[in-house]
């Protein structure tokens, strides 16, 4: 048994297909298929169950595959404490980010820290807060950008900033003429949401709820820039998160309003999430501290007296 099979076992049980788990590997899929085989013969088990049109692990494979994504892990934080030992800016980082951040939080940081950290490799992902914390916890993602707090185990959290929710209108709606809006005004409109599984839909619940607000069943977004659009033609309102309001582009946005809440405003709190026993903190602190330059530097944001709850929509 070594290492590269376990590899090649955990590229199958992620992507569920032979041709794509070789092309992750670098190998050609004859070589794959052997080595899994190999594998397969020195462990005295079936692990992949092979049909027509679909590819899966079986329950011992399941078992395994487990075993080895911490081993992998475990490898590859030995490779990279070597690599950091004397420059812990330098080698490389796995991040996620959820997606109502990443699109709008990448454009301002990607590039002053590649500058600032020349020797740091970050690879990005964008997946779903579910998703995120199980990839910290096998060890496939380093560390998390996402709304917090989060009660997990094992986690430490470096606040990066505090960002007001804004009601987003049609600019023919009446909010359109107010300078500001109170919780209670978003009583009896109608809400665009996001489906199942963003967090952030949890959060603008949570806000609306107080109010009564009722959701539009028939229509759920799969990202904010949707949830736009569909303001854009007046069938609802949303809730919209500072950073994502693109304030260089309001005029090609001028069927839209945004309006800030009277305060204390409704705010998500963002957060970096990693290992409590990752070998990287002071690579973590770092990228932390520069994202919070860049944020306070861009957005002028202030912490608001009230912070949301984050809903993980189990």
């Amino acid at each position: 048994m070594n290492l590269r099979n376990l590899e090649y076992l955990a590229a199958i049980d992620e992507l569920k297909h032979f041709r794509k788990a070789a092309e992750k590997c670098f190998v050609s899929q004859p070589t794959l298929s052997g080595q899994l085989k190999k594998l397969e013969a020195e462990i005295g088990a079936q692990l992949v169950e092979r049909t027509t049109r679909n590819v899966f692990l079986t329950p011992i494979g399941e078992e395994i595959v487990k075993i080895a994504r911490t081993i992998l892990a475990e490898v590859a934080s030995i490779e990279d404490l070597v690599k950091t030992h004397s420059d812990p800016m330098s080698g490389t980082v796995n991040i996620g980010l959820i997606p109502t951040i990443a699109p709008y939080l990448l454009p301002l940081i990607v590039q002053p820290i590649n500058q600032a950290y020349p020797q740091l490799e970050i690879i990005l992902q964008e997946v779903q807060t579910e998703v995120m914390l199980k990839k910290l916890s096998e060890g496939t993602l380093d560390a998390g950008i996402l709304a917090v707090p989060l009660e997990m185990r094992g986690l430490e959290e470096i606040i990066l900033y505090t960002e007001p929710f804004y009601v987003a209108a049609n600019n023919q709606h009446p909010f359109a003429a107010k300078l500001s809006i109170k919780i209670e005004d978003l009583q009896d409109e109608t809400l665009l949401l996001l489906e199942e599984g963003h967090c952030l839909r949890g959060q603008v619940m949570d806000v609306c709820s107080q109010a009564m607000t009722k959701e539009r069943k028939d229509f759920q977004g799969t990202s904010l820039e949707t949830i736009r659009h569909m303001v854009s033609t007046g069938i609802g309102i949303t809730l919209i998160p500072q950073t994502a309001i693109d304030y260089n582009n309001l005029i090609q946005n001028a069927s839209i309003k945004y309006i800030p809440f009277k305060n204390p405003a409704p705010a998500r709190r963002v957060g970096l999430l990693f290992r409590k026993t990752s070998n990287r903190k002071v690579c973590f602190q770092k990228l932390a501290a520069s994202i919070q330059s860049i944020i306070q530097k861009e957005f002028l944001l202030k912490e608001t007296v009230e912070v949301l709850p984050v809903k993980l929509n189990r």
